[in-house]
């Protein structure tokens, strides 16, 4: 039989593309491997936020605090409704773990109380930002909206003690209740003279300076949280009753809480006082942010 001719060129041809193929695949290998920071790997995703649950915003508000923000709490004679009224009421939300809030109203001889105490917990969809810092966007969206104004000399170093201050010597002249007539309001808004509001201190009742005033315009606040402002807006004033809402707002790493605290007084010409609620609403502010970083 005859054999076939033996063809030296194709056996070198099939070797050389075995070769090529075969060369190719691990340089590619070796590529892939030798950088695994380049090339197809994904890029670092932003850390998450410090929190990933929110408290329960109706049992945030210890009773004694409820007692000096909502005066009228205590003087509710009915034991279920005074239990009520602590309370709460739980504000709507359809994600507990992103929002929750809750409100107290209260309704006493003197005025209506009203509070609202709000918890969101910020979460970043963008593998690029963190939780934080879209936390931190938001928050500053929230302070440009409230429009403070500028800070003057006068309220430097006014907004990082929401209490001490307060407080004034027993012996002081202005505050003794006959200092001066009851019908003057003073430059906070409160009525001179008039009796405190039950929880609050003497010094409610002394007419402030101006540079006090002054330090009680809406501000931004030192020490509270990462971040955080003051605002305070009365409605009303003159002839009819003063509605005086304070509000505070601060953020500690992806969490942004809020505060409202409004009183609408029962009498005319009434308004209620600045540092009182701005006082109250600080103090609160602070238990808030100690229980978040607790």
């Amino acid at each position: 039989m005859q054999r076939k001719a033996y063809v030296p060129g194709t056996a070198a041809l099939l070797a050389a593309l075995l070769a090529g193929c075969t060369s190719g695949s691990a340089d590619k290998d070796t590529t892939d491997n030798a950088n695994p920071g380049t090339g197809t790997t994904a890029s670092a995703v932003a850390e998450p936020g410090k929190y990933r649950v929110l408290p329960e915003a109706c049992s945030a508000v210890d009773h004694d605090t409820l007692d000096s923000l909502l005066p009228g709490i205590a003087q509710i004679a009915d034991a279920d409704q005074r239990d009520k009224a602590y309370e709460g009421e739980a504000t709507l939300t359809y994600d507990t773990d992103r929002k929750v809030g809750c409100r107290w109203k209260v309704e006493s001889a003197a005025a209506t109380d009203h509070l609202l105490v709000d918890f969101e917990r910020v979460v970043s969809y963008d593998t690029a930002v963190s939780d934080d810092s879209q936390a931190e966007q938001l928050y500053a969206t929230r302070e440009t909206a409230a429009d403070l104004p500028e800070p003057t000399a006068s309220t430097v170093a006014a907004g990082s003690e929401p209490s001490s201050s307060s407080t004034e010597s027993p012996s002081s002249p202005s505050s003794s209740p006959t200092s001066s007539p009851t019908s003057t309001v003073s430059p906070t808004g409160s009525p001179s003279g008039s009796p405190p509001a039950s929880g609050s201190g003497s010094g409610s009742q002394s007419s402030p300076s101006a540079s006090s005033a002054a330090n009680l315009q809406p501000r931004t606040l030192d020490g509270l949280g990462d971040e955080g402002f003051l605002d305070d807006q009365l409605n009303g004033a003159g002839s009819a009753a003063g509605q005086r809402t304070v509000t505070v707002v601060f953020r500690t790493s992806n969490v942004i809480v809020t505060i409202e605290y409004e009183e609408q007084p029962t009498a005319t010409g009434t308004v209620p006082d600045s540092k009182e609620m701005q006082d109250r609403a600080q103090n609160l502010a602070a238990q808030l942010a100690d229980s978040l970083n607790g």
